[in-house]
């Protein structure tokens, strides 16, 4: 897959990988970009960061199905297709076994659901068209764990449990999958909100435009 003229959603666009995605994605040659996030005043940021390419904000809370379907659908009336979707936003919070059950729900509708519902929304546009390409961020801990978040582990291995079966099932369709799966990233979620946060992570991490360059170079294999 190359990004140049492809019509590009990025949800979390607002900061971190989510905005280096979309800045690289502009430096390919993509035809337009979609950044979402939470944080609409973010998107918007990213957006004015990528001026050169048609681009276009919106706010939205992937934990919620029909922000979702809103995103799919404005992304669809703006640039009238989705050749790429990248299901990027996620959150972390230190937790165990003891973590009480609405901090469990809460990450699983952010680091699993919102993935879920990205491929309800865009799927039936992608398999109409006979072709698409769906970027799901997870993380290294997906692959290995998370020392000191339960939560966290778990909820990126199912993330990746959940990409590998939508290659399986979709691969023959047209549809290509591809599952970012980043250690140490040098983004707010790693380093806080001030830049102190302390972390072993720290040691061997990389930028999220390092990150990016990887996803194209990924995605181009």
């Amino acid at each position: 897959m190359e990004i140049r003229d492809k019509v590009v959603v990025v949800t979390g666009g607002g900061g971190g990988i989510g905005r280096a995605l979309c800045q690289r994605f502009a430096l390919e040659g993509a035809r337009a970009i979609v950044a979402a996030d939470l944080d609409l005043a973010a998107a918007q940021d990213t957006v004015a960061s990528i001026a050169a390419v048609p681009a276009l904000a919106i706010g939205a809370n992937v934990a919620r199905e029909a922000d979702v379907q809103r995103l799919v659908q404005g992304s669809l009336d703006q640039f009238g297709q989705i050749d790429v979707f990248c299901s990027n936003a996620g959150i972390y919070f230190e937790g165990s076994e003891a973590t009480p059950n609405a901090d469990w729900q809460k990450i699983w509708d952010v680091n699993v659901m919102a993935h879920v519902y990205a491929a309800r929304a865009v799927l039936p546009h992608m398999l109409g068209r006979g072709s698409g390409y769906l970027l799901q961020t997870a993380s290294a801990a997906g692959l290995l764990n998370q020392i000191g978040s339960a939560p966290y582990g778990v909820t990126k291995h199912a993330a990746v449990g959940f990409a590998e079966w939508l290659a399986l099932t979709y691969g023959d369709h047209g549809i290509k999958v591809s599952c970012l799966c980043p250690q140490g990233v040098r983004t707010k979620m790693l380093l806080g909100e001030d830049g102190s946060k302390d972390s072993f992570l720290l040691e061997g991490s990389v930028s999220a435009e390092h990150v990016a360059q990887a996803v194209v170079a990924g995605m181009r294999a």
